[in-house]
């Protein structure tokens, strides 16, 4: 098949549009009267030693911060974390969802004001996550924790 000049600059326009093969396709019957093939529309492109444009991928919609949910009126209100807790004050919250992978999660902030995520999994494994590597809670602090904990799994029926 024989386009003639102006045809051959259509095409590379079309192209450079970023124009998909099948619409190429389509284009040449309506615009031309050429009925092809997508095979055919694909060797012509080729022939033409023109190379169609990948379309941009999507960008990601900004993520949307979680909206707070309402918990069951019959559970106790989560704690707000306070700035500054008093010595040997340790805050607990229970996640209104827990992670993937865990029966239960949350959030510990300690009486110096560092935070950890805890979880208890699947197989039942307890597992606390400090904010910060390597950071150990202060003795008391972790007794409290417990405590806390366990108050709060009995609350939720574990």
């Amino acid at each position: 098949m024989q386009l003639t000049d102006e045809q051959k600059q259509k095409v590379s326009a079309w192209i450079a549009e970023g124009m998909k093969l099948a619409d190429i396709q389509s284009r040449l019957g309506s615009e031309f009267d050429i009925r092809l093939t997508y095979m055919e529309a694909r060797m012509l492109v080729d022939d033409l030693k023109l190379t169609p444009k990948d379309p941009e991928p999507e960008k990601p919609a900004p993520a949307t911060p979680p909206q707070p949910t309402q918990p069951p009126a019959d559970s106790p209100a989560p704690s707000a974390e306070p700035e500054f807790l008093p010595a040997g004050k340790v805050s607990l919250t229970v996640d209104a969802i827990a992670k993937p992978g865990t029966i239960v999660s949350g959030s510990v902030t300690f009486s110096d004001g560092k935070k950890a995520a805890w979880y208890l999994d699947q197989a039942g494994r307890m597992g606390v996550v400090p904010d910060e590597q390597g950071y150990r809670p202060p003795a008391g602090d972790v007794e409290d924790f417990q405590q806390q904990l366990d108050r709060e799994l009995q609350k939720l029926g574990f």
